[in-house]
């Protein structure tokens, strides 16, 4: 008997699986500026490395009237692939069947090739553009949501995971994406929300959006949900693959290296003049770290939520380094809820996958108020308190200006297990600013003095002289070394080559309480 019937009908049943809802439905998600799912597996993989599986899954739900609506893969694309040559999972899910919905085959599907990335140490990628559980499965499909999300968590600080939101997003169905590392959304394209604009307008009497209830922009400089905010699907998924560059395959591997085309031993004359001679004077610390990296390159993670602190990466010499560092350009660069929640949970990801980091500090303290404590600033100052203390990955810090106050400790000081600390000559070290020093210490002073103006100006004079410089700091060993900003590319290569066999370790535990 020839097999070629057999053959003939296996590429039959494979094309059907890859029509989808069919051309009618992937057009339609054309004329919206969508692609479909497989397009988006094509742009983002390296070319002709998709291998598919369950391309000819469907589910069995009776009721309802979907016995006899069954489509080969049932709404969601899974399989693995490379990307730069190196190894990734990856599920799509398709729009143009069910509207992308999930029942317990869809599910399914998606939890197989979790386990397989966490077995290989490979990252996982979602491409999300679903309409939410499959009502006609009811709790099977929250089910199999619940099982996705355990599946999240367990992955959670072994292998990177990164969710693409490329369509709706809504209901139970975002908190995969939030379990994840990363969230990227498409600008006028995606959304996410627990409850949809209908429900907040009968139970709020709101009226909204669906973007600004859930829009990409919302959730990137509002909520902070997101870490991305792509102007297209193609931009999206180009902003993928960047940002896997610096990352490592799992959390035993070092992050990727490459071969370095800027020289390590570059000076920049240009940083001995970043900083102004007045301390009240802002500047843009990416100015700073753009000079510093490998070829000007900083990927910048969250831009636009709480821009008074950056956080993203960037290589020294060819290694992938994570970068904290304060915006003096923005609020003068304080510390507030949330800058200091975008910090920590940048640091944890970095230490869980031994990505070094390097700290700009120019910080005048935590941002006082009534909303600010009411909003828990002690609560989320500690965070990135924790997140510092816990890591035990190279870490060095460089003081460009100010570091005051509880800041001080907190920005990856010496005494929370900063493996180098430099300064710069300009910076300023010190419990707090000179104005509001003076008027405490010398408060007595001034009210006897015939002349407080002039004696709050000397005495402000003094206390700048005293304290408006690294070198107290440095007396007591607080403060490695005090460079001169030319110098800051070749001393931090330097310093990551020293650490690069660091060895350091926490206490056993099952896991600490992190002031969430």
């Amino acid at each position: 008997m020839s097999i070629e019937p057999k053959i003939a009908e296996l590429r039959r049943l494979r094309e059907e699986s890859r029509r989808g809802g069919g051309p009618e439905r992937v057009e339609r998600q054309h004329k919206q500026g969508k692609l479909s799912a497989r397009e988006r597996i094509a742009l983002l993989l390296d070319e002709n490395s998709f291998n598919e599986l369950d391309a000819f899954v469907t589910h069995r739900e009776t009721n309802f009237g979907v016995a006899d609506k069954k489509f080969l893969g049932d709404g969601v694309v899974t399989g693995y692939g490379t990307i730069d040559s190196r190894l990734v999972y990856v599920f799509s899910q398709d729009f143009t069947v069910f509207g992308g919905s999930l029942g317990r085959a869809h599910a399914d599907k998606i939890i197989k090739i979790m386990d397989m990335a966490l077995r290989n140490g490979a990252p996982l990628i979602g491409l999300n553009d679903g309409g939410g559980a499959r009502i006609q499965e009811g709790v099977v499909a929250l089910g199999g949501y619940a099982d996705i999300f355990l599946k999240n968590t367990l992955a959670s600080g072994v292998i990177p995971q990164i969710s693409a939101i490329m369509g709706p997003c809504a209901g139970g169905a975002v908190y995969s994406p939030a379990i994840t590392d990363f969230i990227l959304m498409v600008k006028d394209t995606s959304y996410m929300f627990v409850t949809g604009p209908d429900v907040v307008k009968t139970v709020t009497h709101e009226d909204v959006t669906f973007e600004e209830l859930g829009g990409a922009m919302t959730h990137n400089s509002i909520s902070g949900v997101a870490q991305f905010a792509a102007d297209n699907e193609e931009h999206c998924l180009r902003l993928i693959r960047q940002l896997l560059s610096y990352l490592p395959q799992n959390n035993l591997s070092d992050p990727p290296g490459r071969v370095p085309q800027d020289d390590p031993l570059r000076m920049d004359d240009a940083l001995d003049t970043l900083v102004p001679d007045n301390p009240n004077r802002p500047y843009d610390m990416k100015d700073v770290i753009g000079r510093i990296l490998d070829d000007g390159d900083f990927f910048e993670v969250q831009e636009f939520y709480a821009q008074n602190i950056l956080i993203g990466f960037g290589r020294l010499n060819g290694r992938s380094v994570g970068i904290v560092a304060q915006q003096p350009a923005v609020l003068a660069g304080v510390l507030d809820v949330n800058s200091s929640s975008k910090a920590a949970r940048f640091v944890r990801f970095c230490d869980a996958f031994n990505i070094p980091l390097i700290t700009f500090e120019d910080v005048p303290g935590f941002l006082p108020g009534l909303g600010q404590e009411h909003g828990g600033i002690i609560r989320h100052g500690a965070k990135l308190l924790y997140a510092y203390c816990e890591a035990t990955v190279p870490k060095i810090t460089v003081i460009t200006r100010k570091a005051y106050g509880g800041a001080y400790d907190v920005m990856n000081s010496k005494h929370v297990r900063g493996d180098i600390v430099y300064a710069w000559p300009t910076a300023e070290i010190a419990v707090m600013g000179p104005e509001g020093a003076v008027n405490i210490v010398f408060r007595r002073e001034l009210e006897q003095s015939d002349n407080p103006e002039e004696t709050r100006k000397q005495l402000v004079e003094d206390y700048r002289q005293t304290f408006a410089n690294p070198y107290v700091a440095a007396s007591y060993g607080y403060i490695d070394d005090v460079i001169e900003p030319h110098t800051t590319r070749p001393k931090l290569i330097s310093a990551l080559e020293m650490l690069q066999n660091k060895r350091d370790n926490n206490p056993p535990k099952k896991h600490g309480n992190i002031p969430l």
